[in-house]
């Protein structure tokens, strides 16, 4: 099956690339040229007054029942996700590989945590409602960097895509957990980069940050949120992070989410985080430092798909980015910091996981919100 949609304004997960027409064959892309250069196809789609994308990646997330479908339907084609138990995983990875009415998936699989560590917490309020009492039983722990290899075999085994750390004494949220120490945090993350994993870490204060980053992850799945907005030693930090080349994950909706609604079962932070969590992103961008597009979302809020739309939203209107910065923040960037190298751009050879919408996200990102159609590996999604 050919496909053409002509005539359309293209963001090829960069920058602006004009007016183009796009040629999908089967699962790929393979022509973006001048309009009318690559002849007809099977199926013509009308590009005129439309903006397409590569499909949205959102870089962190919690996926549970229904969460990939409802990705899909608002242009986001794969999700990372930052936890997952192991049974419920093997659920979720099958329904991506067979199907393409939801969105694709990468996890982390089982974290990495300090026994009664931060998110028990949340597990045992969720447990007998979204998480099956059995599957929690299958939660691992780390006790002393002795356990680290055998740790990240276990994770490798389930299949994950990445590991992810837990620094988190509890300090921001008003108690004290059982936190990961320097040691167990560093044997873990040499042992993922001896097995070719990426490490991220969970981290919400500064302090917490400066142990992820002695440890020597690849990137932040937050940032951090204990210091004033305007606070010099957040811009001292951001230039920390930039020096170890560390990407961070923005998840300034998650922030906003919980300042709305309150601490809640499924909530990592206190309320009235957001306007440090909005100043440590400013000073991250100020010092250079790779910025992706992340959520956080869960059953509860941020919503799944829609999240994202209100991540870039966040993004441009608080975070100081412009609209084609948001924009890779959600396509070319995490699928390049997590090595999905056949998405997260439009270009010949990559996967046809892309967005047409209404108007132009690149002059405003509310665009988004005005979705045409989605394809996943070419399938174009019934509307």
């Amino acid at each position: 099956m050919r496909t053409r949609i002509h005539g359309v304004r293209v963001f090829d997960g960069e920058r602006g690339a004009g007016v183009q027409d796009v040629v999908l064959e089967d699962d790929l892309v393979v022509a973006v040229c001048a309009p009318g250069a690559a002849g007809a196809a099977d199926v013509e789609v009308d590009g005129r007054g439309r903006t397409l994308l590569p499909g949205l990646i959102d870089a962190h997330t919690h996926v549970f029942d229904g969460s990939l479908a409802e990705a899909l339907r608002h242009g986001v084609t794969t999700e990372l996700d930052m936890f997952c138990l192991p049974r419920p995983l093997a659920r979720h990875r099958q329904l991506a590989a067979e199907r393409d009415d939801v969105a694709d998936l990468r996890s982390a699989g089982l974290l990495a945590t300090a026994p009664g560590g931060h998110p028990t917490q949340l597990i045992a309020a969720l447990t007998g409602t979204l998480l099956d009492p059995a599957e929690v039983t299958e939660i691992d722990f780390v006790t002393d960097p002795e356990r680290a290899a055998d740790f990240v075999e276990a994770r490798l085994a389930e299949g994950s895509d990445f590991l992810k750390l837990v620094i988190d004494d509890g300090t921001v949220h008003g108690t004290d957990l059982p936190v990961l120490s320097p040691a167990v945090a560093g044997a873990l993350t040499s042992a993922a980069r001896a097995a070719g994993l990426r490490v991220i870490a969970h981290a919400v204060t500064a302090a917490d940050v400066v142990t992820a980053l002695d440890a020597g992850v690849d990137g932040l799945a937050h940032v951090w949120a204990d210091l004033a907005p305007h606070d010099p030693a957040s811009v001292r930090l951001a230039r920390c992070v930039r020096d170890q080349g560390v990407f961070v994950v923005s998840t300034l909706a998650y922030f906003e989410a919980v300042d709305a609604q309150g601490s809640g079962a499924a909530s990592c932070v206190p309320p009235g985080r957001y306007p440090a969590a909005v100043g440590a992103l400013r000073a991250l961008r100020g010092a250079g430092v790779p910025l992706l597009a992340g959520t956080d979302a869960t059953p509860f809020a941020p919503a799944h798909g829609s999240g994202l739309h209100r991540e870039l939203a966040l993004l441009t209107q608080h975070g100081g980015l412009r609209p084609e910065e948001a924009l890779a923040a959600a396509t070319a960037l995490p699928a390049h910091h997590f090595g999905l190298a056949d998405r997260g751009r439009i270009a010949p050879g990559l996967r046809a996981d892309l967005l047409l919408v209404e108007g132009d996200p690149t002059e405003e990102v509310s665009a988004l919100g005005a979705v045409v159609d989605v394809w996943r590996r070419g399938r174009r999604q019934a509307r």
